[in-house]
């Protein structure tokens, strides 16, 4: 999947240090320039470091300065994104329409018909540009067992103490899942929206830190074909250089929103440096509920995806590895993939998306050089898996002897951090390898196992909604009376359907 490249200098109008690819089939590809200089940041590698890595509780919330608005397409007048404009070659940017979007915010891909002229993606799927000077999207993982681990709209920022669900959102904002990849040795490829880097720089240094290749993920989220071709400019050219100024590093790779990509806009992202990246397995985790982000997605249907993937893949019925879609959105996203992922490293080869596809050099910084994927599906994860194992046979993981008893099997949904669990219907929160995770116990044992006896699903009866208890039909709303997770669309927390 590696572009067969050399890298020389390239002194024109641009800049004299600035690199280009050359290939004999595709156009020149430039490093990205920056007119006004960028200072180097602090606390941060200057090379790929493997692990283990320190998890750290907290991390510093200085924005950085000097950046368009968060969360609008920039400007497209300023003196740096006119630079970059004019550098383009627009002889060699497709004609493609810029595609509408609805009165109401909403956007619905059109057809170009069945000729699809301008592989348009959102439409077809099509990763194969039809512009021959464009490398093929990377999609996929090629070898058979790698699972390409990827995450979108990162770093998840910690929302205001002032929200409501701020409670419930920011114990799994970051460094939350970067402290549980580093535990696990894990990377992904992280695709980062530059407005929320700018307001939480501190996150991205920490995943190159950790190992993890950074991409582009726009400037603020919106559909690219949806956008003129300055506007592209503008959203490309503030996202390389969000993660630029908190890194230091320039990236090679970036995916569209929603994949919303077209052969116009995948020009203008390969003359800025930086080659599409999409996938093909979807988690659709970012539409399941969740009180900041909303959703309607139940986490069952979630859970579903993954399970099928398992059962594929050790059925020996998947033609390639998997690239799959995750965020890094909300509570829901992070947990979902948290209890996912020591499932799938007993089936996978769990590594980043680039790792799988052969690219060991994911930015113009050239002393940054990632391992690549050896295609075997050996993992270390044994010790994971045999302790999931013993916690069925006996409640106590043999990768923690110390958990506590009173959860374990009764789906009560009561168990907290520490509790012996066997699937996640037994925790508050979630299951981890045999042990809950999630908030602590402030009561006593006795009171704890006082809460876990039948008087709680008589005692809910009167505070919430009946008729859907004991049907397993995964339809019961927050507030349902329910006896398992089984029936309700979220989960079953003592003896009530909710979060």
């Amino acid at each position: 999947m590696l572009i067969s490249s050399s890298l020389l200098l390239f002194s024109v109008a641009l800049k004299a240090n600035a690199a280009t690819i050359t290939t004999s089939s595709y156009l020149a590809q430039v490093s990205p320039v920056f007119p006004s200089k960028i200072p180097t940041p602090s606390g941060v590698v200057t090379s790929y470091q493997d692990g283990p890595y320190d998890t750290v509780s907290s991390l510093d919330t200085t924005p950085l300065e000097g950046f368009p608005t968060t969360w609008a397409i920039p400007p497209t007048d300023s003196d740096e994104v006119q630079t970059i404009y004019n550098s383009i070659n627009w002889n060699k940017v497709p004609s493609a329409p810029v595609r509408k979007i609805k009165s109401d915010g909403s956007f619905s891909p059109n057809s170009d018909g069945s000729s699809d002229p301008y592989c348009y993606w959102s439409d077809t799927n099509c990763v194969k540009p039809k512009a021959s000077y464009l490398p093929p999207d990377l999609y996929e993982c090629p070898k058979k067992g790698d699972w390409g681990l990827t995450y979108d709209d990162g770093p998840f920022n910690k929302v205001s103490t002032s929200e409501s669900y701020a409670s419930l959102e920011n114990p799994y904002a970051e460094p939350a899942l970067y402290n549980f990849l580093g535990r696990k040795n894990l990377h992904a490829s992280l695709f980062y929206i530059g407005s929320s880097v700018v307001n939480y720089p501190a996150a991205a240094r920490l995943a190159l830190n950790n190992g993890h290749s950074l991409c582009v993920h726009t400037w603020s989220h919106n559909p690219m074909t949806t956008l003129t071709n300055a506007e592209i400019v503008a959203e490309l050219y503030w996202g390389i250089k969000a993660i630029k100024t908190a890194t230091g590093v320039t990236p090679k790779c970036w995916r569209p929103p929603q994949g919303d990509v077209d052969d116009r806009v995948r020009s203008i992202a390969w003359q800025m440096g930086m080659r599409t990246v999409l996938w093909n397995e979807d988690t659709n985790d970012w539409d399941m509920p969740d009180p900041m982000n909303g959703g309607n997605l139940p986490p069952k249907t979630v859970d579903g995806y993954f399970q099928s993937w398992i059962n594929a893949q050790k059925a020996g019925t998947l033609k390639t590895g998997i690239l799959v879609l995750e965020h890094e959105l909300n509570h829901m996203t992070v947990n979902m993939s948290m209890y996912w992922l020591p499932k799938l490293q007993s089936t996978f080869n769990v590594v980043s998306a680039l790792e799988c596809n052969g690219i060991s050099q994911p930015y113009w910084e050239t002393n940054f050089v990632y391992p690549v994927s050896d295609g075997t599906t050996t993992t270390t994860t044994t010790t994971t898996t045999k302790a999931t194992t013993s916690t069925t046979t006996s409640a106590t993981p043999t990768s923690s002897p110390t958990c506590t008893s009173g959860s374990f099997g009764l789906e009560n949904g009561d168990g907290y951090n520490g509790y012996c669990c066997e699937t996640q219907a037994d925790c508050i929160d979630d299951c981890i390898s045999g042990k809950c995770n999630g908030p602590s116990n402030t009561k006593t044992t006795s009171t704890t196992k006082t809460t876990t006896t039948k008087t709680t699903s008589t005692g809910a009866s009167s505070s919430c909604v009946a008729g859907y208890r004991g049907k397993r039909k995964g339809n019961g709303p927050t507030g349902a009376c329910c006896s398992s997770s089984d029936d309700c669309i979220e989960t079953c927390r003592k003896g009530i359907c909710g979060l």
